[in-house]
C-alpha cells in the first residue's frame, strides 16, 4: 500500500511577506528610499559641472574606479546599478501589482465622491510612467550614447551633457521628467514614511516639510544644469 504523501508547503517568509499588501507597500516604500538616496548623491554630482569640465570629467571617471585597488575597473559603479536596477523593478512592481489588487476589490465607482487628493497623489501613475520613460531615454542618451546628439564622446560626459541641452527636446524631455520627480518624491516620502510607521500626529508637519523640501531641491538642482547650459552659464 502506498504511503500518502504531502506534496502541500507552507509558503516562504519571502514569498509571505511579496503576496501581502502590507509586504508589497514596505517593499515599495524601501525600494523608494533606496532611489532616493540616490537621486541626491546623483544631484550633487551632477552639479559639479558648474566647477568646469575638469572637475566635472574628474568626477565621472572617479565614478569608474571608486574601490580600487580592492575593486576591478567599474565593479563598485556596477554594483551600484544592480541595486538601483533592483529597486526599480521592485518598486514598478510593487505599485502596479497594488493598482491593480484596489482595482480588483472596488470594481465598480464609489456612489460618493471621495475627497479631492492632491495633484502629487492624483498624478503618481503617470508620474511614474514618465520617469520610467525617461530613464530609458536618459541611458541611452548618455550613458550609451545610442540616441545621444552631436556624435556622443566618451570618456567626455561634460561635453556630452553640454550637447544633450544644447537641443530643446533634451531640455523639455529633462524638465518635464524632472518636475514629474518631484511630486513623485514629495507624495513617495510622505507614504513611505507612513508605511514604515515613522509618521504620528506629532511629527506629522515636520514629515511633510522634508518631503516638500526634498522634492523642491531636487527639482531644482536637477533643473539647473539644462536652464544653465540654455542661459550660457555652463559652455
Amino acid at each position: 500500500m502506498a504511503l500518502a504523501t504531502r506534496t502541500d508547503r507552507r509558503p516562504s517568509m519571502t514569498r509571505t511577506l511579496w503576496d501581502s499588501t502590507v509586504g508589497k507597500k514596505t517593499i515599495m516604500a524601501v525600494s523608494g528610499l533606496v532611489m532616493l538616496l540616490y537621486l541626491v548623491v546623483h544631484m550633487i554630482g551632477n552639479l559639479k559641472i558648474f566647477f568646469g569640465s575638469g572637475e566635472f570629467n574628474h568626477y565621472a571617471h572617479w565614478l569608474r574606479t571608486m574601490g580600487e585597488p580592492f575593486l576591478h575597473y567599474e565593479w563598485a559603479l556596477w554594483l551600484v546599478r544592480v541595486v538601483l536596477v533592483s529597486a526599480v523593478v521592485l518598486h514598478a512592481m510593487s505599485a502596479y501589482q497594488l493598482s491593480r489588487r484596489d482595482i480588483r476589490a472596488r470594481p465598480s465607482k464609489y456612489v460618493h465622491k471621495k475627497p479631492r487628493a492632491s495633484y502629487a497623489t492624483r498624478t503618481m501613475r503617470w508620474g511614474g510612467i514618465i520617469l520610467a520613460l525617461f530613464i530609458v531615454w536618459h541611458i541611452l542618451d548618455l550613458t550609451t550614447g545610442t540616441v545621444h546628439p552631436g556624435g556622443f564622446q566618451s570618456g567626455r560626459p561634460y561635453q556630452n551633457v553640454i550637447d544633450t541641452f544644447s537641443t530643446w527636446y533634451g531640455n523639455v524631455i529633462y524638465i518635464v521628467a524632472m518636475l514629474a520627480l518631484g511630486l513623485h518624491v514629495q507624495h513617495g516620502f510622505w507614504s513611505a514614511a507612513q508605511t514604515l510607521g515613522v509618521g504620528n500626529a506629532t511629527r506629522d508637519r515636520v514629515l511633510k516639510t522634508m518631503a516638500n523640501a526634498l522634492a523642491l531641491v531636487l527639482t531644482a538642482g536637477f533643473v539647473a544644469v539644462p536652464v544653465a547650459v540654455m542661459t550660457g552659464v555652463v559652455s
